[in-house]
């Protein structure tokens, strides 16, 4: 019934109350009719069917002036609804209705010429206030709740509920009634911790994204019971079989204060060819299908890593204990053991159980003091031989990708340092070197040789998935392009092979923070990486099934997509379990969990966001009335973003510009005054003086330093009055 539906309404092009439909269809029975009733509902909840004021039904792909997506708010009230491969739609703040950040709503397009469109919201389909975050607080009579972010809503919290709260705390209210007329009932349904703690702002802002550091008791349990370490009865068992690599130079290579090692490997010359072995903790072993940590997992998808603070996956007695590959100690481990040649194609292959014994656990720092500068820290001794071979093959594996087609955006990212209260004293850009990209290459090619493994024996897996781009969207991108002095050569209306985009990026020959505002803007004509079942390829990496796939294999203490896929070797290869019920059982189960781990990523990601602009703001509020140089990173209606060198962002108002008449000009994403011509566009070199600035509301707020071109041009006083940031 589900499929006639939807090709009767495929080729309707006005709206249908359900007894016409029955008609349509030729239905004559009341069971027939019940049926049609059941499906239209299930259709409308997913959102593919639009229920009118009066009842009638039409698909939302026929509605034209109709849009449904995600609604934010910004911080002058006004909303922008974001839709899927679509421009943004502008709401204004009095066209917004009932909505709230987060929720799926209906918009009608009420202006479509030339701008953004703006709409208004016709309806919410779906809220997104499951949890709300907030204080209790007291009037000195009693305690109630205020939430951390504004609610247009009637919020009324459980009394019985606010008894078992102390006033200071910061807890999680979850709706349990709906009465209508925008009316809720809520509950206390988890405390965070209390407004003096020393990271509460880190926690608060996590548990927006349903990030939280406790563990139900049922997977602490669990975890209490694991052993502490891999020896004697059980080390003798395991190997019975696993390959033994204990006296092989494996080490690990990450940063000085990771305590979640999922990476160990090791390297050896095979005559012309390169012998790598990529050896990575075994987590599905410990934590089995559909028990405590396992479900815990699925729910949290991934560690979420913020600022300082981690809020990881997996309880610490697995993620720092017995699956971190710590040195010195043996551990299980599943290995990717490849032959490469100088072309940078493997050759062979074979993944495996393995016991190991990480020899080192290196750092970045020391790593590139080898590489980069031929300098040997104390310690590594023994172990820069082996380095510079891993350079070698990952100078060859870069150099294939690129050959192929991989984009690369090499951007900056940013780190703080925080004192012993978790208070930001200091922003500066993560500097990446040889070390790092030396990891990146060799979990690529590891990813890529489970992946092909896999596909090529024609098994259920997870990939990790990249579309190819939207035309409309490289249109927009290469338009801003020209606008901004840069004349792109070639055709790219249909961009379906990653070399032609590759092709596009090579000709932005710019660099610095320019190259990451342009950068930026790249990316967003592109789609999200995600989740999937489909093997559709990885267009940033340049992976074309059935040549190359890709999928993520090399980090199962902090990405649940990770723990499957070994659980998925496991199964297939280890076991050797690939009857009919076990593979439909794996193409049932891996559509659902791909889905939540793409929506816990993103999540993730949007947490990370937040903390960072709000510990830039703590930063700030350290330096106000301080002059910088910057660069204008986004032009909106309302004022242009100034970005400083240490990718600190900051926002001067419309009215706080040179002229008072300005129109938002999108294509050349800039801010032109009608009157006088007086211009702010993306990517322009200006002065700023930081006003204001609130950890609070995650908010930096700048001023234009006047006569800044006069400044730019006296060296001296450009010498005494710039503030450096370096990478560090």
């Amino acid at each position: 019934m589900k499929e006639r539906l939807l090709e009767l309404l495929e080729n309707e092009f006005s709206a249908l109350d359900i007894m016409t439909i029955n008609d349509k269809l030729g239905c004559t029975t009341v069971e027939e009719l019940q049926e049609i009733e059941y499906e239209l509902d299930i259709l409308t909840k997913e959102l593919v069917v639009y229920l009118t004021n009066k009842n009638k039904y039409i698909l939302y792909s026929k509605c034209p002036d109709f849009k449904k997506g995600i609604m934010q708010i910004n911080k002058s009230g006004n909303g922008f609804v974001v839709i899927e491969d679509e421009p943004d739609v502008f709401i204004k703040e009095e066209d917004l209705g009932y909505a709230l950040a987060g929720d799926t709503v209906l918009v009608k397009i009420t202006d479509n010429h030339g701008k953004k469109p703006e709409g208004m919201v016709i309806k919410i389909l779906k809220r997104d206030i499951n949890n709300i975050v907030g204080q209790i607080k007291s009037d000195g009579v009693s305690i109630y709740f205020e939430p951390q972010k504004k609610l247009n809503i009637k919020l009324t919290v459980d009394e019985t509920s606010l008894k078992k709260c102390v006033e200071g705390e910061i807890v999680v209210v979850s709706i349990v009634e709906d009465l209508g007329k925008n009316r809720y009932i809520g509950e206390v349904s988890r405390h965070i911790c209390h407004k003096d703690d020393a990271n509460q702002d880190i926690l608060s802002i996590a548990a927006n994204y349903e990030i939280y550091p406790d563990f139900p008791e049922e997977a602490m349990m669990q975890a209490g019971s694991l052993p502490d370490d891999v020896s004697g009865e059980s080390l003798e068992h395991e190997l019975t079989y696993r390959t033994d690599l204990r006296d092989e130079n494996i080490f690990t290579i990450d940063g000085k204060d990771t305590k979640d090692i999922d990476d160990a490997i090791s390297i050896k010359r095979d005559g012309e060819n390169y012998n790598l072995k990529v050896s990575i903790a075994d987590v599905s072993f410990y934590v089995g299908e559909g028990t405590p940590l396992d479900l815990e997992a699925y729910n949290r998808g991934t560690s979420s890593y913020l600022a300082y603070a981690v809020l990881p996956m997996l309880p610490h007695k697995l993620s720092n204990g017995i699956c971190s590959l710590n040195p010195n100690v043996d551990r299980c481990a599943l290995t990717c053991d490849m032959t490469i040649n100088k072309n940078a194609k493997v050759i062979d292959s074979s993944i495996y159980p393995s016991i190991i014994r990480s020899k080192k656990k290196m750092n970045y720092d020391d790593v590139n003091s080898v590489l980069e500068q031929d300098i040997i820290p104390e310690g590594y001794e023994d172990y820069a031989d082996d380095l510079k071979l891993m350079q070698e093959l990952a100078h060859i594996i870069r150099t294939e990708r690129t050959r192929r087609g991989a984009s690369d955006f090499d951007m900056d990212e940013v780190k703080f340092t925080c004192d012993e209260t978790g208070k930001a004293v200091d922003v500066h850009i993560l500097y990446r070197g040889e070390g790092e990209k030396l990891i990146e290459d060799f979990m690529v090619i590891a990813n890529e040789t489970v992946a092909s493994t896999l596909f090529n024996m024609n098994l259920p897996a997870i990939y990790r998935v990249h579309g190819t781009p939207v035309a409309e969207k490289v249109q927009s991108f290469i338009t801003f392009l020209h606008s901004f002095g840069i004349n792109v050569k070639g055709k790219f209306s249909d961009i379906t092979n990653p070399k032609m985009f590759q092709s596009l990026l090579n000709q932005i020959e710019i660099e610095g923070q320019q190259k990451n505002i342009v950068f930026s803007l790249a990316l967003r004509s592109l789609p999200k990486a995600i989740y999937s079942p489909d093997n559709i390829g990885h267009f940033g990496l340049a992976v074309v099934p059935p040549h190359t796939s890709y999928t993520h294999f090399t980090s199962p203490i902090r990405r649940y997509p990770d723990l499957i896929t070994h659980r998925l070797i496991w199964t297939y290869l280890i076991n050797n379990k690939t009857d009919s019920a076990t593979l439909d059982y794996y193409r049932k189960e891996l559509g659902p969990i791909t889905e939540q781990a793409s929506k816990r990523e993103q999540m993730a990601v949007e947490a990370e966001r937040a903390v960072t602009k709000m510990k830039m703001a703590e930063y700030m509020e350290q330096h106000i009335g301080e002059e910088y140089d910057g660069i204008i990173s986004g032009v909106g209606t309302f004022g242009i973003f100034v970005q400083l060198e240490n990718l600190v962002e900051g926002l001067v108002s419309t009215d706080l510009l040179d002229g008072n008449n300005f129109e938002y000009v999108e294509y050349a994403c800039a801010l032109i005054d009608k009157k006088t011509s007086k211009t702010y566009k993306l990517g322009q070199n200006i002065r700023v003086k930081c006003i204001s600035a609130s950890k609070a509301t995650s908010m930096v707020d700048f001023a234009l330093v006047k006569d800044a071109k006069d400044e730019y041009n006296n060296e001296a006083t450009e010498k005494k009055t710039k503030r450096k940031f370096k990478k560090r």
